[in-house]
C-alpha cells in the first residue's frame, strides 16, 4: 500500500472521528454504588454523574462554539413580532414600495448568519402598515427586536464655520444635533457621507487594543468624498454618527484616499456583529414601532421529526441491505462510506449553521439517494471491466475514471437546480434547496474520495 492511500485513510478517520464528537449528543450517566471493605470495616459509596458531551470536548481543545441544531418554526417554535410602520412622512403613493423595501431589509438582517427559515410578511389593515416576522429558536426576544428594528442610520459629521453663540444655540434646537457632537465640535455640520455610500462593512479587531471595531468600505463616489473630507479636517475630528448618537470622533492624522474607516465605541463582539449586519443589509426607509411580541409553538412538533427521523433510519438500513445483496464486498465497502458521509454532512449542518426543517431534512434524504447512484454507477463499471479479464487493481482504477463523467454531470445538474431553488424560492425552499446543495457536494467527496480510498486499502 503506497503511502498518499496510507495518508487519506488516515485522514478519512480523523475526519470522522472529529465528525462524530461534534455531534454525540449530551448524555448523562448515573453511577452509584456501596462498597464493603472487610479489613477497615468501612463502606465507600459512590453517587456520581458521568457526562458525554461532545461541546465540552470540543471546548477542552480549543474549538469554544455552540454547534447544537438550530431547528425551524415548524419543528421548534420561535417568537413573533408584529411592527407597525409609520407613514406620515412617506407620500401615499409610495407607501406600498416602501413597506416592501423595510420586509426586504429586514428579510435580509435575519438571514444574514445562513437560512434561519424565519417568515417575514407585509400586511395592511385599514390605514396601518405592518410587517409581522417569525423567527425560529430564539430565547432572546429584546435581542431579536434590536436586530430588527433598529434604523442603522449611519451619518458623518464635522466642524462648520464659526457662527456666534446666538447663532448657535438656534441651530442646537432646531436642526437635530447628534447626542454626544458638542464634545467635539462647537458648530456641529453633517457631510454629504452616509450609509447609503457603504459597499460593505465587517467586524475586525483593533491590532493595540483587540477590542472588536467594525471597519466599513466605501463605493468609489463614497471614496472620494471621505477622502474630501478627511483632507480638509486633517488634525481635526470626523465623527461617525449612528441614529444620531456619536459613537466615534477619530482625529484625522493624514488625508484617507484608499476609502476605508473604522468605527469603534468599545464595542462586544456580539454587538459589533449585530452592527455590521445592520450596516451591510442597510436602513430601514420607514419607522418601526412593535405592536406585538409573543412565543409561538412548533406547527409539527416533536412526533413529525420523530416520524421523519424513523423514517430515514429504515431508509437509510433499506439503502446498505441492498447494496451488500447486489454488490457483495463492495456493498459493505458502499456502506461505511454512507455512514461517513452522514456523519459528515450533520456535521456541516452544525457547522455553517443551518436550520433544519422537514422540507431540509427531505433533501438530506434525496442527497443520501444520489450519493448511493453515484456508488452504483462506480460498481457497475468496475464489474464491467472485471467481466473483460481485467486485474482488480486495473479494474477499480478504470471503474473510477469511466464512471467519473457520469457522476460529475449529473451531481452538477443537481448543484444547479439547488442553486436555482435557493436564488428564487421562499423561507422553506430556500432550506430544503441548501440541505441538498450540502448534500449533493459531500456525496461527490465520499464517492471519489472515501469510497475510492477504502476499495484502494482492501484491494491493496
Amino acid at each position: 500500500m503506497s503511502k498518499l492511500p496510507r495518508f487519506q485513510l488516515l485522514f478519512i478517520i480523523l475526519i470522522t472521528i472529529l465528525s462524530i464528537i461534534i455531534n454525540l449528543p449530551t448524555t448523562i450517566f448515573p453511577v452509584k454504588f456501596s462498597v464493603n471493605i472487610p479489613l477497615v470495616n468501612k463502606i465507600i459509596t459512590v453517587d456520581k454523574s458521568i457526562g458525554i458531551d461532545g461541546q465540552s470536548i470540543l471546548k477542552n481543545i480549543g474549538i469554544d462554539r455552540n454547534i447544537a441544531f438550530k431547528k425551524g418554526l415548524d419543528l421548534e417554535g420561535g417568537t413573533s413580532i408584529t411592527l407597525k410602520a409609520d407613514m406620515k412622512d412617506i407620500a401615499t403613493d409610495k407607501r406600498d414600495s416602501a413597506l416592501e423595501s423595510a420586509k426586504d431589509v429586514i428579510e435580509r438582517r435575519v438571514n444574514f448568519f445562513g437560512v434561519s427559515e424565519a417568515i417575514v410578511q407585509t400586511a395592511k389593515v385599514s390605514n396601518d402598515y405592518r410587517i409581522i416576522v417569525e423567527i425560529p429558536g430564539v430565547t432572546d426576544v429584546n435581542q431579536a427586536v434590536a436586530l430588527i428594528g433598529q434604523t442603522a442610520k449611519l451619518t458623518f459629521w464635522e466642524e462648520g464655520a464659526s457662527i456666534d453663540a446666538s447663532e448657535s444655540a438656534k441651530t442646537a434646537t432646531t436642526s437635530g444635533i447628534p447626542i454626544g457632537a458638542s464634545l467635539y465640535f462647537q458648530n456641529p455640520k453633517k457631510t454629504n457621507l452616509s450609509g447609503s455610500d457603504l459597499q460593505q462593512s465587517l467586524v475586525t479587531f483593533d491590532q493595540n487594543t483587540g477590542q472588536p471595531v467594525v471597519q466599513i468600505q466605501f463605493i468609489p463616489a463614497g471614496s472620494k468624498k471621505f477622502a474630501d473630507i478627511t483632507k480638509r479636517n486633517v488634525g481635526k475630528s470626523v465623527a461617525m454618527v449612528l441614529d444620531d448618537t456619536v459613537v466615534s470622533a477619530p482625529v484625522v492624522n493624514e488625508p484617507i484616499t484608499q476609502g476605508d474607516a473604522v468605527i469603534s465605541g468599545n464595542f462586544t463582539t456580539e454587538q459589533a456583529k449585530q452592527l455590521s449586519v445592520q450596516l451591510n443589509a442597510g436602513a430601514l426607509p420607514v419607522e418601526l414601532s412593535i405592536l406585538e411580541q409573543r412565543a409561538i409553538g412548533a406547527t409539527l412538533g416533536e412526533e413529525s421529526l420523530r416520524k421523519s427521523f424513523i423514517a430515514g433510519v429504515i431508509g437509510f438500513f433499506i439503502i446498505v441491505i441492498f447494496m451488500v445483496i447486489l454488490y457483495g464486498r463492495l456493498g459493505i465497502i458502499a456502506s461505511m462510506a454512507l455512514v461517513v458521509y452522514t456523519i459528515m454532512i450533520f456535521t456541516v449542518f452544525r457547522l455553517i449553521p443551518v436550520t433544519l426543517t422537514l422540507a431540509g431534512i427531505a433533501g438530506v434524504i434525496l442527497s443520501i439517494g444520489i450519493a448511493v447512484d453515484a456508488n452504483i454507477l462506480i460498481f457497475e463499471r468496475v464489474k464491467e471491466e472485471m467481466r473483460r479479464g481485467k486485474p482488480r487493481d486495473i479494474a477499480l482504477k478504470l471503474g473510477f475514471t469511466h464512471a467519473w463523467d457520469s457522476i460529475r454531470d449529473s451531481n452538477v445538474a443537481s448543484i444547479i437546480t439547488s442553486a436555482v431553488l435557493y436564488i428564487n424560492g421562499t423561507a422553506t425552499v430556500k432550506g430544503f434547496a441548501l440541505t441538498l446543495f450540502i448534500g449533493v457536494v459531500v456525496s461527490l467527496f465520499s464517492a471519489i474520495f472515501v469510497t475510492r480510498t477504502f476499495l484502494r486499502y482492501l484491494y491493496r
